[in-house]
């Protein structure tokens, strides 16, 4: 009879997990399932086929499967490559973040469920609705204090209250902000002043008092434009920068403007004045290829040959003052992100940046780059396995970057009391 194990078979959602079936004739061919209900209440499955080694032994760390739902050896292969039963849809995370997700794995006539956790024991949950700030805060266990990250969603909007929780598993009080299509705010990225972050800075190093005052900008897509923004506009306040697939350059409204001011219009505004952005005055610019059907990142890379507009917006990341962490994608459909990674170091580099400054890119992986262990197959751009590469490579590579960047600042403080 098949015996399947799980180890852990309850962690966080980062945690990878060992599946080994035993107890089948050797040569045996077996068939593991998957099923997951996700965000929205929709169903996830996957399967895969294995062959049994001389042992009667398959090991998911060291096997492939022959047939099913992935190719190659993924100890997670069963998690990433679940796709809807029907349908279409990017909500893989659960729909209260404080809640787990339950993965039910059959082998034969065994099953064991499989436990997911974005927020570990003692990781609280507030929602913010102070100075004007619309957000929810996620704590560590413990008195603390802890160092602290702001989390930007891109150009979806909204909390992004997942990759908060996380954060404060991992030990970050984590204040997940949303500034367009959240409650009691704007539908629209359009004309967004960049005083409301500020606010938030504010806001965190009043209530937080974060060790060694500490507080680091996580942000993805236009998020990860934001953040980079950010620093450079308040360079005092943040202490480290971590860019999801972000650009090196201001943009305009592009998909999430509102309709009245146009996607040429601005999305950020500065003291009442809109900040220029990359379309303003281009002579190559042109929508023609996204209107098309194709890939907005072709109609992106349009606007990149016009030198004199790129370097207008370009975001003058020399001022930030701490390290530097861009996440980028090679088949990137939104916008060519690997590229403005490049331009980000560059320019680092330039100016001869005296904090690390990383580019971790993922050549093969598109412009969702997430979380570990989550279905990758929903994306139209990257291939799923890429991707799935790129959303465990790219978290352990923040946590890295952020430990290290933590220890430096307390080394400092340290140096100058």
């Amino acid at each position: 009879m098949a015996r399947l194990a799980i180890t852990p078979l309850d962690g966080l959602l980062d945690e990878p997990r060992h599946i080994v079936v035993e107890g089948l004739a050797p040569g045996a061919h077996v068939t593991l399932t998957s099923r997951t209900v996700r965000g929205g209440g929709r169903a996830w499955r996957s399967a895969a086929t294995f062959v049994a080694d001389a042992q009667g032994r398959v090991d998911l760390e060291r096997d492939a499967p022959v047939a099913g739902d992935y190719t190659g050896v993924s100890g997670m292969g069963l998690l990433w490559s679940q796709h809807l039963e029907q349908g279409h849809s990017a909500a893989v995370f659960p729909d209260a973040v404080l809640e787990p997700l339950h993965t039910r794995i059959e082998v034969q006539d065994q099953a064991l469920v499989l436990v997911q956790r974005l927020a570990a024991a003692g990781v609280t949950r507030r929602e913010v609705r102070e100075d004007g700030l619309v957000g929810t805060l996620f704590q560590p266990p413990g008195a603390g204090p802890h160092p602290a990250v702001m989390v930007l969603n891109g150009s979806g909007g909204g909390i992004n209250e997942a990759r908060a929780a996380l954060y404060a598993s991992r030990g970050y009080s984590a204040l997940a902000l949303g500034y367009f299509k959240a409650p009691g705010l704007s539908d629209y990225i359009s004309n967004t002043p960049l005083e409301y972050f500020e606010t938030g800075l504010a806001w965190m190093r009043r209530e937080l008092a974060p060790a060694d005052d500490f507080i680091a900008l996580s942000g993805q897509s236009r998020g990860g434009e934001l953040v980079l923004l950010l620093a450079s506009l308040f360079p005092d306040s943040v202490a480290a920068v971590v860019g999801y697939v972000p650009s090196a350059l201001v943009h305009g409204g592009q998909a999430a403007a509102d309709p009245r001011v146009g996607r040429d219009g601005p999305a950020w505004l500065y003291r009442g004045e809109p900040l220029v952005h990359v379309w303003n005055n281009n002579r190559h610019a042109n929508w023609a290829a996204r209107d098309a059907g194709l890939r907005n990142a072709v109609s992106m890379s349009s606007a990149l040959e016009d030198a004199d507009a790129v370097e207008r917006a370009r975001i003058p990341v020399e001022r930030i003052r701490g390290p530097v962490l861009t996440l980028t994608a090679g088949d990137d459909a939104a916008w060519p992100s690997s590229r403005f990674g490049q331009m980000v170091g560059a320019r680092l580099q330039q100016f001869k940046h005296p904090w690390p400054a990383l580019q971790r890119d993922f050549p093969l992986a598109g412009h969702s780059i997430l979380l570990p262990y989550i279905p990758t197959t929903y994306a139209d751009d990257g291939q799923p396995e890429a991707n799935a590469q790129a959303n465990e490579q790219s978290w352990h590579a923040v946590l890295e970057f952020l430990h290290n960047a933590v220890a430096e600042r307390r080394a400092h403080s340290k140096e100058l009391q």
